[in-house]
């Protein structure tokens, strides 16, 4: 697998179109979060069969998810009100469960991979962190994991996680998840200069800001805490519009299905067997704390569920703005998530045998 890959305009390009084009297809067909999936579907597959386009691999500069990602933590600013505020306190419950479930999904994840997988234990051991992948990698390669292994086994809990949660939702309520306009931020004011102005300082300031004060994906935590508080300030009432954050999901969807792109043929087929066991057990895990908190926190217990899901922050997020379900409640539980699961895996892998 390759990790970084030079800077190429017309291969990014070309990427992008893949994605957009996989997108649009997926949307025609009236599939759940549309942009997001048939993108990442389009521009993975592109991947993984080595396509050529003008003698162009796929390539795509993971850097290039940074510029969009803040969009989706402005969006995310605007939903807090008041209310939202006043709801806060009722969340603790769920959130100290959630300190439950992480080591639980953790050891059940590690237990998974040692059985069914010939992993050494290190691998093992950091591949089932439910959470933080760029914590985890570190975390793993000072503790001597197969590196390669490492970054295919969480970046596929990520991959399988984003496919299945819009399935699930789609299974359950009937009808497809964004399939009809994509996300949508609705409910705002329409955009003026201002709003632009307020909104692109909360996006630059937040990510520099979140990068120095190292907040858990900084990139997305630091504009949203801006927007909220720009917000809450009555210095807007607008967010992104949601041409923006359709583009942002193609963008993310193509930067996730580049990753496919120089894996090796044998690694493959056994990592995905691994981790559709070990987050089938984690959704699982999901859905059982989902049901005995919804009474609790006064949350749907799929908007519980969604809190809990292993997937990533942004992605998570995106499909809680598609839903319009407590955007802010899911939000704050994966930031914890990440905390929480790099802390553990901190404490514990020291135990690691």
């Amino acid at each position: 697998m390759r990790f970084s890959l030079p800077f190429d305009p017309l291969a990014t390009l070309l990427t992008l179109a893949i994605g957009a084009a996989g997108g649009l297809a997926a949307k025609a067909a009236g599939l759940p979060l549309a942009l997001l999936l048939g993108s990442l579907t389009a521009v993975g597959c592109s991947a993984a069969f080595r396509l050529r386009l003008f003698n162009r691999a796929i390539a795509v500069p993971q850097s290039l998810r940074t510029l969009f990602v803040p969009i989706i933590g402005l969006g995310i600013g605007g939903s807090f009100t008041p209310e939202v505020l006043a709801q806060m306190p009722g969340w603790w419950s769920s959130l100290l469960a959630l300190g439950l479930y992480i080591p639980m999904a953790h050891y059940i994840g590690y237990r998974i991979y040692r059985r069914l997988g010939p992993l050494d234990a290190p691998t093992a051991f950091f591949g089932a962190v439910p959470g933080g992948l760029i914590e985890s990698v570190t975390l793993g390669q000072e503790a001597g994991a197969d590196e390669r292994m490492l970054v295919l086994l969480q970046f596929l809990r990520l991959i399988l996680t984003i496919v299945a949660v819009p399935l699930i939702f789609s299974w359950l309520t009937g009808h497809a998840v964004g399939s009809s306009a994509g996300v949508s931020t609705g409910g705002h004011s329409p955009l003026g200069f201002a709003d632009v102005l307020v909104l692109t300082l909360c996006g630059v300031l937040g990510v520099v800001i979140g990068t120095r004060l190292k907040m858990p994906a900084a990139v997305m935590t630091g504009p949203l805490t801006l927007s909220a508080l720009a917000h809450l300030a009555g210095l807007t009432e607008a967010v992104p519009p949601g041409w923006a954050v359709q583009v942002t999901q193609v963008v993310i969807g193509s930067v996730l299905g580049a990753r496919f792109a120089g894996l090796t043929r044998g690694a493959l087929p056994m990592a995905l067997r691994l981790a559709v066991v070990n987050v089938s057990a984690m959704m699982l895990l999901a859905f059982g704390f989902a049901f005995a908190l919804a009474g609790v926190v006064g949350q749907p217990a799929m908007a519980v569920f969604l809190a809990f899901a292993p997937g990533g922050l942004a992605e998570m997020s995106l499909i809680a703005l598609s839903l319009q379900m407590s955007v802010v409640y899911v939000t704050a539980h994966h930031v914890a998530r990440i905390i929480f699961s790099v802390l553990v895996a901190r404490i514990f892998s020291s135990r690691i045998g």
